[in-house]
């Protein structure tokens, strides 16, 4: 798989308008997957599949996620352009995806939020993520500069712990009628309503992950409950994401996430990996992420799932004795 080859399954995976499309081109990177990225090839082996019998997508075997953080999961003979680490709390090994083509990753996240907010001009992004400013690799802050730098608001930028600022910021967003959305990780903005209380109706928060090691983790109806009243919404947002995938998914405040064309969701059953369970049922979520032409498309989460009609799904939260992740658990 070449950069070209990359450059090709690019120009193809942000124009799928058919379910039909989508599995042509899952399949195809699949069978490239299947023999060129040697830790899932040996997965697949050591299942007994044999990689011609996978003649369709709900036959193909999904790579447990996991396996980024011991393995380099990587397919492609160029060197990769840049490397992803998950935020991981002390103990734990953090996960390295390797990012063949940056300009991928780009598209997905751009094309993702637009299509989930418009366009990123409209309005002016506030950034409160001061665990992932602090260390090096987030591909979270990589979508949070680009969608900052895509706004061009002289008012969009990042918020460390100034948090006096932010309120300031805040209140004279609201007074000039300015769109603002505000990015930012749990536990960052309960300590900041902890301080303020802001009334902004038609602030768009966007919570992107859990406690992170910051104290007890608490339902997500609790601190959903607290960042409405702190910042006087009537919903708060979520981010599904993680360094392993190159795709998002976001939910406006129902709970209910709502994936790009180019990323499907299965739930698996808990009792079976290798068996899916039925729309409306709880089970593991599986991914397929085309956005990871470089890497691995084909992946076994540590999240449970419940999926409905179309390609929405819910998450209750992880499954048990899973590691905690950075990324969002405390959804709706």
């Amino acid at each position: 798989m070449s950069n070209n080859y990359l450059q090709s399954i690019k120009e193809r995976i942000f124009r799928i308008d058919s379910p039909e499309e989508f599995n042509r081109i899952a399949m195809e990177i699949f069978h490239y997957q299947s023999v060129k990225c040697e830790p899932y090839r040996q997965y697949i082996e050591l299942l007994g599949i044999d990689i011609s019998s996978v003649s369709d997508i709900m036959k193909i075997p999904f790579m447990p996620v996991q396996f980024f953080k011991s393995h380099k999961i990587y397919c492609v003979p160029e060197e990769p352009q840049k490397q992803f680490t998950s935020s991981a709390t002390t103990g734990m090994v953090p996960s390295v995806h390797y990012v063949a083509d940056l300009s991928i990753y780009q598209e997905s996240f751009t094309k993702s939020f637009s299509m989930a907010y418009g366009d990123p001009s409209e309005y002016a992004i506030l950034a409160l993520l001061p665990s992932y400013l602090e260390r090096e690799g987030s591909s979270l802050i990589y979508m949070a500069d680009s969608l900052i730098r895509q706004s061009g608001n002289i008012h969009s930028g990042y918020y460390i712990y100034n948090h006096d600022d932010l309120y300031y910021m805040l209140e004279n967003l609201r007074d000039k009628g300015q769109k603002t959305m505000l990015l930012g990780v749990s536990f960052a903005l309960l300590d900041y309503v902890e301080k303020y209380t802001s009334v902004f109706p038609s602030l768009i928060v966007i919570e992107t992950g859990g406690m992170k090691g910051r104290g007890t983790e608490m339902p997500r109806e609790v601190i959903h409950d607290k960042l409405r009243k702190g910042f006087g919404v009537e919903h708060i947002h979520s981010e599904y994401g993680m360094a392993e995938l190159l795709s998002q998914a976001y939910s406006k405040g129902d709970g209910l996430f709502s994936a790009p064309p180019w990323m499907q969701v299965f739930i698996r059953d808990l009792n079976n990996p290798f068996r899916f369970v039925e729309d409306d049922k709880l089970g593991g979520i599986n991914i397929i992420d085309l956005a990871n032409a470089g890497s691995c498309s084909f992946i076994e989460t540590q999240d449970m799932g419940i999926k409905t009609a179309g390609n929405l799904f819910r998450i209750p939260g992880r499954i048990k004795g899973s590691e905690l992740r950075g990324c969002n658990l405390l959804l709706g």
